[in-house]
């Protein structure tokens, strides 16, 4: 439709281009948001904005408007002898009075223990991958659907998850290095380095803005023991949202402090962050939850009773049947997962029955909606 969409009329008001469409909607548009996006003022290879808003006066407005020949609206400006031509569909695109007026739709699908019946909708094959924009684009919108995907098949050399991954963007480097090894060792500086349970957790919650996925390559995992486990974290803030209120909205608002003291660093991190967070429309942003890096609890004495119930029906709900999905990972396996949205968890394992090892990567949340955007072909 917006391809298709002209503009029918245009009228000045006080402080804005009113403009009239063809299927009959209006969209007013403020004086100094049209010369602020005036296409011209885009350099032609950095695409970036080379107007300053500081080299007009707020009182810039229209000293003349039309629909030209082309039907783009023409406006020539008060000030700095200048004239904006914008076409009718990137003004319609980008009218304000018409995007906020729409009901914002979740993108995301919440799932809870039946995931485990449908594990083939979230699967895809690395070969497919490797070879297909079209397939890499399916990886990476159910990875933004589900928080979740399992590549199948992939090659099981070390360090080789590297080539599937370059396919999205580049990883996030932190200090446990690229690909960190996930494996039985002594000394570990991280339980994930030994053979004992994991329960459910998100990775380096101490770190200001956690890595947003987590990929885990299974090179081998014939170990007695050892399932995976995965737990959307937004289905869990949707159940008590609709059903513990009191309990979401503690959870939202008391800042929980979360601590890395690594002996293997000459770093002691410390970040304050509620266990929830949520975006401007209210939809689910975020989980931070892990109990093994969680810093002492030092919220204001009126919450703290309230702050450790919430807390707790938190971690059971995080540990629930209900709601987690166990299964083991097979050779060539990569488990991808948004961070910061799905908790993670492992099974103890018998080191002394076979092996077991993981190599892990993380890449940051840009990386994957900026591919997603690019291969959508999104218009700014």
């Amino acid at each position: 439709m917006i391809q298709s969409i002209s503009i029918k009329k245009v009228a000045k008001k006080e402080k804005t281009i009113e403009v009239g469409w063809s299927d009959g909607k209006k969209s007013n548009f403020h004086f100094l948001w049209l010369r602020d996006n005036c296409p011209s003022d885009i350099h032609p290879t950095a695409r970036e904005r080379l107007f300053n808003l500081i080299n007009v006066t707020e009182n810039i407005h229209p000293e003349s408007y039309k629909i030209n020949n082309e039907g783009k609206l023409e406006i020539k400006w008060s000030e700095g002898n200048h004239i904006s031509y914008f076409e009718p569909s990137w003004l319609r695109s980008h009218c304000y009075t018409i995007n906020n007026s729409k009901k914002y739709v979740s993108p995301y699908k919440l799932w809870n223990k039946s995931l485990l019946e449908n594990l083939n909708d979230i699967s895809i094959k690395c070969e497919e991958i490797l070879k297909s924009d079209e397939s890499l684009f399916k990886w990476l919108e159910i990875l933004h659907k589900y928080g979740v995907s399992i590549v199948k098949n992939a090659p099981t050399e070390k360090n080789s998850g590297l080539k599937v991954l370059n396919r999205i963007s580049h990883i996030r480097e932190t200090f446990f290095r690229t690909p960190f090894e996930v494996i039985n060792i002594p000394e570990p500086n991280n339980i994930a380095y030994t053979a004992k349970k994991l329960d459910s957790h998100t990775d380096l919650p101490y770190f200001e803005t956690p890595p947003g996925y987590q990929f885990l390559h299974c090179l081998i995992n014939n170990a007695d023991g050892g399932m995976s486990s995965i737990i959307d974290g937004f289905k869990i803030i949707e159940y008590l949202k609709n059903n513990e209120l009191k309990t979401f909205e503690i959870l939202k608002k008391v800042e929980v402090k979360f601590i890395n003291n690594d002996y293997t660093q000459k770093t002691i991190r410390i970040v304050n962050s509620p266990l929830i967070t949520l975006n401007k429309e209210g939809d689910y942003k975020e989980i931070r939850f892990n109990i093994g890096q969680t810093g002492t609890i030092d919220c204001s004495p009126e919450l703290m009773e309230q702050f450790y119930k919430a807390y707790r029906r938190f971690a059971e709900l995080l540990h629930s049947e209900q709601f987690c999905v166990n299964f083991k990972l097979k050779k060539g396996d990569i488990l991808s997962f948004d961070n910061r949205r799905v908790a993670h968890g492992r099974a103890e394992y018998n080191p002394n029955s076979g092996q077991r090892h993981l190599q892990g990567y993380y890449m940051d949340r840009d990386e994957i909606t900026s591919r997603l955007n690019y291969l959508r072909k999104i218009e700014l």
